[in-house]
């Protein structure tokens, strides 16, 4: 058998996870992510579909979105590359998500709890934790405003190891990281769910065609990463021409200055033998009248 293709690559981690086929799945990662006091039974995938323009535009988001049976809107996106916008990029979609909810003339009432669950393959926030959830609260209380947002971060390097494994979103967070580890291996021999997803990767795995659209899919993202790479290494080089433009600029600026300073003292000397008072010589140099009474003693 080949080697198993990543689970943390969008096109597959979006067959596996937000398919129609095996909705058991994302609920189960669900119920791992949220922890509902109501546990989730029943979700509606959204955007299913993936053709091969989607694949190859390095642009296009293969995120899986969902409405649950506790009337949420859930959106899931998995990021191998750490593009240092995640925050703001995340609360840009999710009030995407939020507004995009309601039609001309509709009640706010109808505004439905909306969720972006953002899985990244490096670490991100400043916390040690590998899951971080935030909402809206009041600074100085902790008051919490409104459930209606969440924002989800799970950052995949931080899963120590060790983990208690009986926690599934730990379960799925090893199936991510490795889905051919003795871990994983025992895993789907207690909880469906793992056994499901791991089925569907040997499948797509074997199948010709879908490890062509992965090859595809993984060109178009290394692709995106070595354009990522590229600018950010013009950037650190054009911010270095840059500093070492203004240190060039600011030296002739402090060379001017401290020839035009060398001046009023020669002049403002000058003044003194001739016997003016020093609030004049000041006056006709520029200089600081202090700087004057020490050119006078």
């Amino acid at each position: 058998m080949r080697g198993l293709l990543d689970p943390k690559m969008d096109f597959v981690f979006k067959n596996i996870f937000g398919s129609e086929k095996h909705p058991n799945i994302l609920i189960s990662f669900l119920n791992a992510t949220l922890k509902p006091k109501d546990l989730i039974t029943e979700v509606e995938i959204k955007n299913t579909d993936l053709n091969k323009g989607y694949i190859e535009d390095k642009f296009s988001r293969l995120d899986v979105k969902a409405t649950t049976s506790n009337n949420e809107i859930i959106n899931i996106e998995i990021q191998l590359k750490n593009e240092y916008n995640m925050i703001k990029r995340s609360l840009y979609y999710w009030s995407k998500l939020y507004s995009e909810q309601l039609n001309e003339g509709e009640d706010y009432s109808v505004l439905k709890r909306t969720i972006c669950i953002n899985i990244l393959n490096f670490k991100y926030l400043k916390t040690r934790m590998f899951h971080s959830v935030y909402r809206m609260k009041e600074i100085h209380t902790n008051e919490e405003l409104s459930d209606i947002q969440e924002i989800h971060f799970i950052e995949i390097p931080k899963l120590e190891d060790g983990s208690d494994e009986k926690d599934m979103l730990v379960a799925w967070i090893e199936f991510l990281k490795n889905p051919e580890s003795e871990k994983v291996r025992s895993l789907e021999m207690s909880v469906d769910e793992i056994r499901e997803a791991k089925d569907e990767l040997i499948k797509m795995s074997n199948d010709d065609t879908q490890r062509e659209l992965y090859e595809m899919r993984a060109k178009t993202l290394r692709d995106k990463i070595s354009a990522l790479n590229e600018a950010e290494r013009k950037g650190i080089k054009k911010g270095r021409e840059e500093g070492r433009k203004e240190g060039r600029k600011e030296g002739r600026k402090e060379g001017i200055e401290e020839g035009e300073k060398n001046k009023a003292i020669k002049i403002a000397k000058s003044l003194i033998n001739l016997g003016l008072d020093k609030e004049s010589i000041a006056k006709s140099t520029g200089l600081d009248l202090c700087e004057v009474e020490k050119l006078m003693n």
